[in-house]
């Protein structure tokens, strides 16, 4: 495989400090190369997926051995849409670190195959006790969108519930929680409660994505209008379409100047809100779920395992009361 070009903005130096780490036990030369390539793998993830894939590949032709190598590889082939490399990639990245903080993407791998039940069997991994709160959410929109894909759309509404209704300030990663909510709903045949949940995914995500447009669709059956001055803009991306990812947080890991992004939901209850909330209230000013406009600091959130998958189905799922979709 003839080895692409280094661009002049893939520094070394711009290597996250622990992966740099990692290669000093290289010739100054081969690990400066090594670091060029990672570096060029995280700038052109989201553009050019199957260059950075390049970049990556040619930085493991040369040091096969190293975790973050082959991390690298398996992260681009996701991205890239190459779902068998990726899980091959990444399980091996996962046997030489010990770290289980990519089996989200591994998961979604599985989707991407045509495997939705290994990827819902994901959530049973030893590890999952052990990954962070973001990455956790982030392995429960994977299964969620896996029991969709399993045509069980109400599991899928179940999986999410209680994070997309859970109080508290929106978070980094809310935006995508209820992108995802949103979906399930819509899968679950419950296109009213989708269209509010699209529109307060819209109304906090920092992000352009297509969820106004999807609420939109959905209220009126015509494709949302687009302003004159935004005539040439793109189209816009769904947040999880076809599949999942925490792509900028992908990144941000080969990076060390790239801010990781917390992009994993919270596990936690709904709480019954006033109906008439003060001007003030975030729910009146974003169009945000009533309970989210109580912002105080309290954690009582229940770890991953709280969420049984095995008694989801869509024979028992009686959950009328439990969703309060988003006023406005």
């Amino acid at each position: 495989m003839q080895t692409p070009p280094l661009p002049d903005e893939a520094r070394a130096d711009l290597l996250d400090h622990d992966v740099r780490r990692s290669l000093k036990g290289l010739p100054a030369g081969l690990a400066d190369t090594i670091a060029r390539h990672l570096v060029a793998t995280a700038l052109l993830l989201d553009d050019d997926p199957a260059a950075a894939l390049a970049h990556a590949r040619a930085a493991a032709d040369r040091v096969p051995r190293l975790s973050a190598v082959r991390e690298a590889v398996g992260i681009a082939a996701y991205h890239a849409g190459e779902y068998a490399t990726a899980l091959l990639e990444l399980r091996a990245a996962k046997r030489m670190e010990g770290s289980a903080h990519n089996l989200p993407l591994m998961a979604d791998s599985e989707r991407g195959l045509g495997r939705p039940e290994r990827a819902v069997a994901y959530l049973r991994d030893p590890q999952v006790d052990e990954l962070d709160q973001a990455t956790r959410v982030e392995l429960l929109i994977v299964a969620s969108g896996a029991r969709r894909d399993l045509d069980q759309p109400e599991a899928a509404v179940v999986l999410l519930r209680d994070l997309a209704t859970a109080k508290g300030a929106p978070a980094p990663w809310t935006a995508r929680l209820w992108y995802a909510y949103a979906e399930a709903l819509l899968a679950a045949g419950r296109p009213d409660e989708a269209a509010r949940w699209f529109s307060s995914a819209a109304a906090i995500d920092e992000d352009e994505n297509d969820a106004a447009a999807r609420a939109y669709l959905i209220t009126t059956g015509q494709p949302m209008p687009v302003d004159d001055d935004d005539e040439e803009a793109s189209e816009p991306t769904a947040t999880e379409a076809p599949f999942t990812g925490n792509r900028a947080q992908d990144a941000s890991t080969l990076m060390e100047d790239a801010s990781a992004l917390d992009d994993g939901p919270i596990l936690g209850e709904a709480t019954a809100t006033d109906d008439t909330p003060a001007p003030e209230d975030l729910s009146v000013v974003y169009d945000l779920p009533p309970h989210v406009a109580d912002t105080s600091e309290v954690d009582d959130t229940p770890a991953i395992d709280e969420v049984n998958d095995d008694e989801v189905n869509d024979d028992e799922v009686n959950d009328d009361d439990a969703d309060a979709p988003p006023t406005g």
